[in-house]
């Protein structure tokens, strides 16, 4: 359980690959990680205190299209080997490797990397990484399951990571991504605004300037309220229906976050990891059927967890 890469390497037998810094698109990457290296250096706990895993895992369930926890569980139970880029604080990587049979490995280029090797360093199936996952130290169709939640939208080019991984997956098993989803011309032009605003300040300024809107996120939520639409306005994406305030301000006009499983500063975390990484891009449902077109993949799933980002589930083709 090394966070090394030439140990990790050597261990495995493998030749170290080429770093991050080695690629054109060193430079932007490197602001990115110095986002998630701060991140996860300050919470290390998220995910593992009991609060927030019932709302973490049940969104989990929702993602890979799955009923309950114990359907989770079996899930990871029929998996020999298993790849989580992208750990953050390591929790769902801790969950994987506790159900899972065989091996697991964690592989992120940020600080998280550390975060996650000590979160898991007791368990004896659990290997931890700090690469780049475009260069990821693993053969080809190596993993019966690999899982990026959350990330890939956060590298350069979100349809080349996506194809670097798959590559990793053997014919057979299953890949796992959820990647931002491009919301109503209101929320793009908001979100653009705030994050080209937020973007170049030093991650201590950045939380800091996130609180008014983590505040105005927790007292809409504190509101309970809702309203009704009898018609849905296509222009900017609002469906008609029940809303609840907060989530339609949420989803349509300015990322406000807010969950009472979480205390305030994590609830600011969650909007300071929206609006500080340098790359954070936005994809559209038929984009990313695209890619899946592009890859010969015809066996996937666009499991329905949330309006805010598209959960992929697929399966790699065994000829």
């Amino acid at each position: 359980m090394q966070p090394d890469l030439t140990d990790f390497c050597s261990r495995y037998g493998l030749p170290k690959p080429a770093t991050a810094q080695s690629r054109p698109e060193a430079h932007e990457q490197a602001k990115t990680n110095q986002t998630f290296s701060d991140k996860w250096r300050r919470f290390k706990q998220y995910g593992l205190q009991p609060e927030h895993k019932e709302f973490l895992f049940g969104w989990y369930c929702k993602k890979l299209g799955l009923p309950d926890l114990d359907a989770l569980k079996a899930f990871y139970r029929s998996k020999q080997r298993v790849l989580e880029v992208g750990p953050g604080s390591g929790f769902n990587t801790r969950f994987i490797a506790e159900n899972c049979p065989g091996e697991v490995f964690a592989l992120d280029v940020s600080d998280a990397a550390l975060t996650t090797f000590e979160n898991t360093r007791d368990l004896e199936n659990c290997s931890v990484v700090q690469a780049d996952l475009m260069e990821a130290p693993f053969p080809d169709d190596t993993f019966d399951f690999i899982i990026a939640d959350g990330v890939l939208h956060h590298t350069p080019n979100t349809r080349a990571a996506v194809e670097a991984l798959y590559r990793k997956v053997r014919p057979g098993g299953q890949f796992f991504f959820y990647v931002y989803r491009k919301m109503g011309a209101v929320r793009v032009f908001a979100d653009d605004h705030v994050r080209q605003n937020f973007m170049p300040l030093s991650a201590e300024e950045c939380y800091a300037a996130c609180e008014g809107i983590t505040e105005l996120g927790r007292e809409l939520s504190r509101l309970n309220a809702t309203i009704t639409l009898e018609k849905p306005i296509p222009v900017l994406g609002i469906p008609a229906g029940t809303h609840n305030v907060q989530r339609l301000l949420y989803y349509n006009f300015l990322k406000c976050f807010w969950n009472e499983a979480f205390d305030y500063e994590t609830n600011n975390m969650v909007n300071f990891d929206w609006y500080h990484p340098h790359n954070a891009w936005q994809h559209s449902d038929d984009e990313v059927a695209g890619w899946m077109k592009e890859l010969g993949v015809k066996d996937y799933a666009f499991n329905d967890s949330n309006p805010n980002g598209i959960s992929v589930l697929l399966t790699k083709p065994t000829v």
